[in-house]
């Protein structure tokens, strides 16, 4: 994200793994480390979002279809269709 939309900010103080630190530093380019930390949150959010998604979806079309109004809906249109 560019810093030329303004976002309002919160100063809080986090502890990070050595690793972390390491791979934002090695990562940010001509960006602020803080600026580094929040895009790869943003990513991380977005991936997380996405991935509930992807399970809400999952769950969604793996439930029974098999419900009493949609045989019963059934039913009625093949007692129609024969009568026809």
């Amino acid at each position: 994200m560019s810093t030329a939309t303004k976002v309002p900010r919160i100063s809080k103080s986090y502890t990070i793994d050595a690793a972390v630190e390491d791979y934002v530093t090695k990562t940010r380019g001509n960006q602020s480390a803080s600026e580094r930390v929040n895009d790869l949150l943003r990513r991380a959010i977005a991936s997380e979002k996405h991935e509930q998604l992807e399970r809400e979806a999952a769950q969604f079309f793996a439930a029974e279809t098999e419900r009493f109004e949609t045989k019963a809906f059934q039913t009625a249109s093949l007692r129609t269709l024969a009568r026809e």
